[in-house]
């Protein structure tokens, strides 16, 4: 792990090393998928061979002609190989959130309302942006 500087608070360097931590995870994640996925492994729901018709397609269109699941759905077709792809994606994106939850106990310990506010406002707001609220 990284070695910071001495004068960064405990908050900090734990939000430093998850952070640092969860990039690894997650951009693991993705190679890892990546590499599932040119194998062949588990069959695309879309052939790559098709990719290039429906890169000039509207959103409304690609969806319409690939019946591709929106939001959450992905979650259910984790067997294909390019929505298993997503999984690095989901990691990244979940990286602040996680970091977020992993402080707030040091803010709330430490009676640091105005941080522990932040926090909970942070997760809040990342929380109803994954569900779509946003």
């Amino acid at each position: 792990m990284a070695h910071f500087d001495e004068s960064l608070q405990a908050e900090q360097r734990v939000y430093a090393d998850w952070l640092a931590w969860g990039t690894r995870l997650g951009f693991g994640a993705l190679v890892v998928t990546y590499l599932v996925y040119l194998s062949g492994l588990l069959a695309p729901a879309v052939a790559p061979q098709r990719l290039p018709e429906l890169w000039g397609l509207s959103l409304t269109e690609y969806l319409a002609e690939t019946r591709a699941p929106t939001g959450w759905s992905w979650l259910l077709n984790l067997g294909q190989g390019d929505m298993l792809n997503l999984v690095g994606v989901a990691v990244l994106a979940a990286i602040t959130l996680a970091c977020y939850l992993r402080v707030l106990p040091i803010f709330v310990r430490a009676r640091e309302r105005v941080f522990v506010a932040i926090c909970v406002a942070e997760v809040v707001v990342l929380v109803a942006a994954a569900a779509g609220v946003f």
